[in-house]
This record gives C-alpha cells, sequence and structure tokens, in this order.
C-alpha cells in the first residue's frame, strides 16, 4: 500500500511539473541555443487518421543510428509517438526530457513505448538530443522523404513541421488516442495516462 501511495504522489508532482506551461523542466544545458520561433498557429494540418483505424506503419532512421519500425512492436507493446515540430525549439526542448521523469510509473506501467518523431535531419537530431541529455526512448528522424511520416498520420504542417501531436496505439497496432496539440503548448500528462489506463481494461 505504500509502494502504491508513493507512486501515485511521484506521479501527481510529475504532472504537475510536465503540464505546466511555464517551463519548469526546460534543461539549463541549453542556455542560449534555443531558437524561439515565437507564436505560432495552434494546429495547421488535416489528421489523415481517426481512432479505431490501423495505425500507418513506417521505418525511419534513429539518432542511435538503428532503424525503427512500428511494427516491431505489435503483440509485444502499446505504442505512443511523439511528434514534435523541430530541435533547438522551446516546447520541444521542454517536452521529451520531462518524459524522462515518468519511465517506470507511466510507461513501463502500462507496457507501453515512446516513439519521438521530428522531420530534422540526423546530424540536428544527434546534437539536439546529446545537450539535452540521454533519452529513453528511441529518437527517429522524418526528414526524406521529407516529412513522409507525418503527412500519412495527418499532421504534416503547411511551413514543412509536423504538428505537435500524440498517438497511442494498442497492441494490436490500432490507434486508440490522437491529441493534436496546440504547438504552442506542451500536452497534459494526465491525458496521457488516463488513455494508456484504458489500454488496460
Amino acid at each position: 500500500m505504500k509502494k502504491v501511495l508513493c507512486m501515485m504522489l511521484v506521479l501527481g508532482v510529475a504532472i504537475f511539473i510536465l503540464s505546466s506551461s511555464s517551463g519548469l523542466c526546460r534543461s539549463l544545458a541549453f542556455k542560449d541555443n534555443i531558437y524561439s520561433p515565437g507564436k505560432l498557429k495552434p494546429t495547421d494540418s488535416v489528421l489523415k487518421v481517426k481512432v479505431g483505424d490501423q495505425a500507418p506503419d513506417f521505418t525511419l532512421p534513429a539518432v542511435s543510428g538503428d532503424k525503427v519500425s512500428l511494427g516491431q512492436y505489435l503483440g509485444k507493446k502499446n505504442v505512443v509517438i511523439s511528434f514534435v515540430p523541430a530541435a533547438w525549439t522551446p516546447v520541444c526542448s521542454d517536452q521529451w526530457p520531462g518524459y524522462n521523469a515518468v519511465r517506470e510509473i507511466v510507461f513501463d506501467k502500462y507496457e507501453a513505448v515512446l516513439i519521438g518523431i521530428t522531420v530534422d535531419n540526423i546530424p540536428t537530431l544527434f546534437a539536439w538530443t546529446n545537450q539535452m541529455g540521454a533519452l529513453w526512448f528511441p529518437v527517429l528522424s522524418d526528414f526524406w522523404p521529407h516529412g513522409a511520416t507525418a503527412d500519412r498520420y495527418g499532421v504534416l504542417r503547411t511551413e514543412g513541421t509536423s504538428e505537435r501531436a500524440l498517438f497511442v496505439i494498442d497492441k494490436k497496432g490500432i490507434i486508440r488516442y490522437i491529441d493534436v496539440h496546440d504547438i504552442n503548448t506542451r500536452p497534459r500528462l494526465e491525458n496521457l495516462v488516463r488513455e494508456l489506463q484504458r489500454l488496460q481494461r
């Protein structure tokens, strides 16, 4: 019982910090290297998939040097795909490191793996994530053909970046949740936790 209460307390604190729009978890390692694009149009694409659809498969290069496919997790893990617009920008540089803090109490607990995707090239992603610190999840480049995976999901914006979007996909490869979020803010962690809990029912 004490262990459960402790985990709930940790999760509550993590949700508070990660859901804040004030940038509380911004890494000091970035200092003056972050480019601020200013306030952007909240969303700028038309979804091509919906909840209940089979998630489009993809194979993309990872910063680690491997190739990662959505299909490799079929029957093994639930998958959360996190599309973010661009490396070296403020909200993206907060969002991904924040997922490190909740790996065990959110992703591991609900048998889920996280996949991060941007339309940046591998050298850019390497430099960005290296300065960000070790991330436990694969970071993939949707650079060429430019934004092809984002486009298949319907989250490629007209200026060539992707939306800030989360897709929860179950072990059968079915899309169970979609959040095409306001590009200017981080998605709320409690919403993701709720959707992962639903997969356990």
